[in-house]
């Protein structure tokens, strides 16, 4: 029934030109005598448009100097008698529209809008003009101060997750907590770790660490391991779905083992370098592989660490095919070593601080 745009064509109006306000958009049109044919869906200077399918309720004035056409199966149309009164009406109606189809939705995914039977009958009340204008002007009002509040709102968010980041920068800076001069130096911590370990307190980047701190490359403190290969033994597959938060998993009978509560690291994909810890006994998908942190670290200190470097591991993936885990630079991460007890007391304050700003965040 479409027909190529020429001097004796009509547009189709779409269910996008109410939803993007916007009366040029869209391509389809119809032959004089098609439109003739469905002169009951013409529209006219000044009617509404209503969305009605997906995306419903969205409403759109049409201009003084609109193209003749019709509205398509997606549109429903409003053409009031009084035009007086239109602001006040879309306000309404706005109302009406969508309680209606939250109400006729109820128990149901996709909300739809009400027949036309339903609104046909809903009475609008109908203030003095004086009184319409004082209304709209009164919700104009709260309503730029709600946009205010989302706008601030979004900011903060964003100040939140900039605060939890320096928070993190703070605290392996020896920055968060106070020494205690009563510790055990972290060097003999490291000697214990690797007898054969250069000890230093300082480098380019972490300079003036306190006293008693030393500095030291990932690849000194934690592993990137496999699970030992099994046969025989019915486990539950832990793939990236443990990540995607879903717990359907097909049972397997051989692969690599990983304990309940093993920390992983995701190598594979777009989300490698994030660890967390196997929910159940299973054998271990190829797109992880095991994190052995030295048991003299303190593990939720070195998790920490890895949380910081966390974007610049993001960043710096290898691989074109399957982006993975820049395992080199994973290694190569320098770790400041606080002494053992601060680094309880470290992650207990990050702890304390993060659950201060998570309540925040949900109270937005």
């Amino acid at each position: 029934m479409f027909v190529s745009k020429g001097d004796d064509t009509y547009k189709v109006y779409e269910q996008k030109n109410a939803i993007q306000k916007d009366c040029t958009l869209g391509t389809y049109y119809i032959s004089k005598e098609k439109y003739e044919s469905l002169s009951g869906f013409a529209i006219q200077p000044f009617d509404i448009i209503v969305s009605c399918a997906g995306t419903i309720g969205e409403t759109y004035v049409l201009p003084r100097n609109i193209q003749k056409g019709i509205i398509n199966q997606a549109l429903m149309l409003i053409r009031l008698y009084y035009r007086d009164i239109e602001q006040f009406y879309l306000l309404y109606f706005d109302f009406i529209l969508k309680e209606e189809a939250k109400n006729s939705s109820k128990g149901t995914a996709i909300k739809n809008i009400p027949p036309f039977d339903v609104l046909k009958n809903f009475y609008i009340p109908i203030p003095p003009l004086k009184e319409q204008i004082r209304i709209l002007d009164e919700i104009n009002k709260w309503m730029s101060f709600v946009e205010l509040i989302e706008t601030g709102t979004a900011n903060l968010q964003n100040v939140i997750k900039q605060t939890k980041s320096k928070v993190l920068d703070l605290a392996i800076h020896g920055k968060l907590v106070p020494q205690d001069p009563t510790d055990e130096p972290a060097s003999e911590l490291l000697k214990r770790i690797n007898p054969k370990t250069e000890i230093t307190s300082d480098n380019g980047h972490y300079q003036k660490l306190p006293e008693g701190w030393v500095i030291t490359p990932m690849q000194t403190l934690c592993a990137l391991v496999d699970g030992e290969k099994q046969n025989g033994i019915e486990r539950i597959n832990l793939d990236v779905k443990y990540l995607r938060g879903e717990r359907e998993a097909k049972v397997l009978t051989s692969g690599k083992y990983t304990a309940a509560n093993t920390l992983l690291i995701l190598v594979d994909g777009e989300n490698s370098g994030e660890v967390f810890r196997a929910p159940v006994d299973g054998y271990q998908g190829s797109t992880f592989k095991q994190l052995s942190i030295h048991e003299e670290m303190y593990t939720d200190y070195v998790l920490q660490v890895i949380n910081l470097h966390r974007k610049t591991l993001r960043e710096n993936k290898v691989g074109s095919a399957i982006p993975h885990l820049n395992k080199k630079l994973f290694k190569a991460i320098n770790v400041p070593i606080p002494p053992y007890e601060e680094q309880k007391r470290i992650v207990n304050a990050i702890n304390q601080t993060f659950t201060t700003l998570d309540k925040i965040m949900e109270n937005l």
